[in-house]
């Protein structure tokens, strides 16, 4: 069951705080599997932690992505980058607002603003959602393995707005990681990508991993040769020319899903920066359109990505809930520029 809250979208934020460790397996070494290798070898590294660092992409042989049963041969060169176990064992409580769409004894729901981070993480102690809920609510509920994000279930990313829910008893939190695993939970994205597409409607079906080369990136790997399996499906709700609103429904819930499987597709979220979307990516070479790009840019100075409706079975009462959310101003007022822009040029 954990699986899949781990999963869902729980990378770090900002710089990540890791052990860099590399080793170069003796000449007498016998054939063994990498993970138990190495969950021998390294002090404080359990099997498990190994074997997700592993499928992340965190540990490589002679440069290369390997599987969990990978067994090591003498002069095999093993890098690891492993999240250390430094981080703060209490959350600071923080008297931060909280827009609150919904409310009980056993869970709530709400919308979240654009540049806030979810829970605390290396970079981001304070200021985050979970400081926010840990002043407001007592004793919100942790699932084994994830200390310090207490009512979490899943998470978006930083500069992503939109819905949350958050569980307020052991029992809710059970219930909703369940649903979250079992991939039950309707999760709806409104999206404003680069590029129109030459189809009304689609399904990406490629795992996503972690990038070699930047920790921080997740890269597409179609063929599922490596990462994790991934599905987007998306359909065009808007074209306007040299951009499209879209909306992304996810089947499953893995890191930065949306933004890694729309460059994959070669239409990259409107100024995202982490994958390529910040530069202009269709349209014309004039000064004018340069400038009115810019201008948006400015006016939405983050990825144009939403997470606008959530729904699942309430945990108690076993009654669907439907939550849903209007476009926040940056997004809205930067989709209303485009429309006027296409209708004037």
């Amino acid at each position: 069951m954990n699986e899949e809250f781990d999963e869902e979208n729980f990378e770090q934020e900002g710089e990540g705080l890791f052990e860099h460790l590399r080793i170069t397996v003796d000449k007498g070494q016998t054939a063994v599997r990498v993970d138990k290798f190495l969950t021998d070898k390294v002090g404080n590294a359990t099997r498990n932690k190994v074997q997700q660092a592993i499928e992340n992409g965190s540990i490589q042989v002679n440069g290369q992505n390997i599987k969990t049963n990978y067994k090591i041969k003498p002069g095999d060169v093993i890098t690891m980058h492993l999240e250390a176990d430094h981080q703060p064992t209490e959350v600071i409580a923080e008297d931060i607002a909280l827009d609150i769409l919904y409310e009980d004894d056993h869970l709530l729901v709400v919308n979240k603003p654009a540049g806030m981070v979810v829970h605390p993480a290396y970079g981001n102690w304070t200021g985050t959602l979970v400081n926010g809920l840990v002043y407001h609510f007592n004793q919100l509920p942790e699932l084994p393995g994830n200390s310090g994000r207490p009512g979490l279930v899943h998470r978006i990313d930083k500069d992503t707005s939109g819905l949350l829910v958050i569980a307020k008893s052991e029992m809710a939190m059970t219930h909703l990681a369940k649903q979250f695993f079992n991939h039950t939970i309707e999760r709806t994205y409104l999206a404003l990508v680069w590029g129109e597409p030459t189809e009304d409607q689609g399904t990406v079906d490629a795992h996503v991993g972690r990038n070699a080369k930047d920790r921080k990136m997740m890269d597409v790997f179609p063929e599922g040769e490596y990462g994790k399996n991934a599905i987007t499906h998306w359909k065009v709700i808007q074209r306007l020319r040299y951009v499209s609103l879209l909306q992304c429904n996810l089947e499953t819930g893995r890191t930065h899903q949306i933004r890694a499987h729309m460059k994959y597709l070669n239409m990259p979220l409107f100024n995202d920066q982490m994958y390529g979307g910040d530069k202009i990516r269709k349209g014309t070479q004039f000064s004018k359109y340069k400038a009115f790009v810019g201008n948006c840019f400015k006016t939405l100075p983050r990825q144009a990505l939403h997470a606008k409706s959530l729904g699942f079975v309430h945990p108690a009462t076993g009654e669907p809930m439907q939550f849903d959310t209007e476009l926040p101003a940056d997004m809205k007022e930067v989709l209303d520029r485009w429309q006027n822009y296409v209708v004037s040029t």
